[in-house]
């Protein structure tokens, strides 16, 4: 066929010419030179200079080495040159929502909260408790206005009944959520407005009612989330609220050196929230969602469930997405409540919570087993280990699976044989170190005893099994801050100041790849992020020092000067 060309074409070529010039132009090869780049590539662990283009890593090694690599067009950056460049920095476990909601209501806690805008500080007695509560109840405008309080701990700050709060306000509405987010206190005018009454409780199915004491207002485990919850959610998370905590969430990331964060086992409901701010191409990390099996468990099972999983996986966008072939599914209670299933019990008779019911749990494992999910199991006692270890066992056995990445999750309570058995079936651990720092004193003295007490989180003894493990926060159960997680994995240093069997604790190398690499592949992300390696996303975290030149004391204070995120500077605003 003959073709006529024009001057019109000409012109069009021309111009199409212009532009691919113009954009090679723009995305020309950047060499950002560093004081020291710490890879956590075992090829070359360290390196002075990496060359980035069009958001990927082009190559690693001294300033000479790249600057051969990548050609004269190259344009060396200095404004590292003080500083220290890690891998982006991974937050492999929180949550948006609950940190929004939590993290915006009237803070107080047994420890400090410094958020972006305010700082809350700490509570850890009865007194200072109540003193802050009668406070923010009297600072309020409207008498009949709620108040919601997050970060009550009955074991820094005592028993709470519907009873004392009508002490602070009979009128006021008041719902107070425990630390552990699986927890609430009303009193009676919070009950009244949430249309709670004792026959709405004895409707509820019995293994919800049996997590209610409707006499003390108390609410917990599935009692907390499959009923009080949908009914008070118009007082905790009002959607301008909703916004601006998850708005505020993104904020502390950032400032944090997070370029990737993930949330297993969050609200379906909540997606669109969530993506409508984290989606937005401007948010300074990729954010990936990982659904939550337990809730479907209650409509569905076999071919249903796996259809009902999928079809949450939707409307992701921009820096959001759903993680491929993952769900979680839950074993026992919160280890913030004293919740968790325990072998050898509490020393006060109290006993443990399941969050799912046995038979349901062993049939949603094989379920999405048999379907070749990675499932990442929430567990805190090391009687809901049990029996994770045991369901993970009949199944390998039943239809042994290779590279399953079964991942124990937070990792509260375990013994030795427990770490070997965990090893042996190939699993691995997302493990919570904060629970050292913030409960090891207090469990020391109530319901666990102080040898249990010091073992939490026995990261040392999984290192040298061989297993693979991340750090996580589980924010807001821990600050969302990876460098604060190395430390409390390192230190296991306690709010008294002592250090909690020492023994069980890591390596700084072993604490940076738990929120780097090893993250990574805790997520199947490894061959993406976690390393600053030839391919890669160029995902850095700028660092003013490297976290192995301080004493292992000062990780935490180590200053984050920004990010990278795939190959956009992204400085950290105070």
């Amino acid at each position: 066929m003959i073709r006529t060309i024009t001057i019109g074409m000409v012109v069009a070529v021309l111009l199409g010419l212009a532009a691919q010039v113009s954009a090679r132009q723009e995305s020309a090869v950047q060499i950002y030179l560093a004081r020291e780049i710490v890879t956590m590539d075992p090829q070359q662990p360290r390196a002075e200079a990496v060359a980035v283009a069009d958001g990927r890593i082009m190559g690693v090694g001294t300033l000479q080495d790249m600057q051969a690599l990548a050609g004269d067009s190259a344009v060396v950056d200095e404004r590292f040159a003080d500083k220290v460049i890690v891998p982006g920095l991974i937050e492999q476990h929180i949550h948006p929502v609950l940190s929004a909601l939590t993290l915006g209501s009237q803070v107080i806690s047994i420890e400090e909260w410094e958020l972006p805008e305010t700082t809350f500080p700490a509570a850890r007695d009865r007194q200072a408790y109540f003193a802050r509560l009668r406070a923010v109840e009297a600072a309020l405008g409207s008498p009949t206005e709620p108040l919601v309080s997050w970060g009550f701990h009955h074991y820094f700050h005592g028993e709470l009944t519907r009873e004392d709060l009508d002490e602070v306000s009979s009128v006021r509405p008041i719902v107070i959520w425990h630390r552990s987010g699986h927890e609430f206190i009303l009193n009676t005018a919070a009950l009244s407005l949430a249309e709670v009454t004792r026959e709405s409780v004895a409707a509820s199915p019995e293994n919800i009612r049996a997590q209610i004491n409707f006499d003390k207002g108390h609410f917990w485990e599935r009692g907390a989330m499959d009923f009080i919850s949908p009914r008070i959610l118009p007082l905790i998370a009002a959607p301008e609220k909703l916004r601006a905590g998850i708005e505020m969430t993104e904020h502390y990331l950032h400032q944090a050196g997070v370029t990737t964060s993930a949330e297993p086992g969050g609200v379906s409901g909540f997606y669109p929230q969530q993506i409508a701010v984290l989606g937005d191409t401007d948010t300074p990390f990729r954010f990936y969602f990982i659904p939550d099996g337990r809730s479907l468990t209650l409509k569905y099972t076999g071919d249903e469930l796996l259809a009902a999983t999928a079809a949450v996986q939707r409307g992701a966008e921009g820096h959001t997405a759903f993680l491929p072939q993952q769900v979680k599914l839950f074993a026992d209670g919160a280890i913030f409540s004293q919740l968790m299933q325990m072998q050898d019990g509490y020393l006060d008779g109290h006993h443990g919570e399941w969050l799912m019911d046995e038979a349901v749990y062993r049939d949603a494992f094989r379920t999405y087993w048999d379907a070749g999910y990675q499932i990442h199991v929430h567990q805190n006692g090391d009687e809901g280990l049990e029996r994770v270890l045991d369901v993970l066992e009949e199944n390998m056995q039943r239809n042994p699976r290779q590279d399953h990445r079964t991942t124990i999750v937070h990792f509260g309570f375990s013994t030795p044989a427990q770490v070997k058995r965990i090893a042996a079936l190939g699993a691995i651990v997302s493990a919570n170190p904060y629970y050292t720092v913030a409960l090891a004193d207090q469990y020391s003295k109530f319901g666990v005893g102080p040898e249990r007490a010091n073992e939490m989180v026995r990261l040392g003894d999984v290192a040298r099994a061989g297993v693979s493990f991340s750090l996580h926060s589980d924010m807001p159960m821990a600050p969302a801050r990876p460098l604060y997680l190395m430390w409390a994995a390192v230190n296991r240093t306690t709010f008294s100041g002592r250090v909690a069997k020492p023994d069980l604790g890591i390596s700084v190398e072993q604490a940076l790849r738990a929120v780097t690499l090893d993250a990574a592949y805790s997520l199947r992300l490894e061959n993406e992020i976690g390393s600053i390696t030839a391919g890669k996303r160029a995902n850095f975290t700028v660092l003013a020092t490297s976290p192995f030149a301080v004493k292992p004391e000062a990780i935490k204070d180590i200053d984050v000067w920004g990010t990278v995120l795939e190959g956009r500077l992204q400085p950290a605003t105070r």
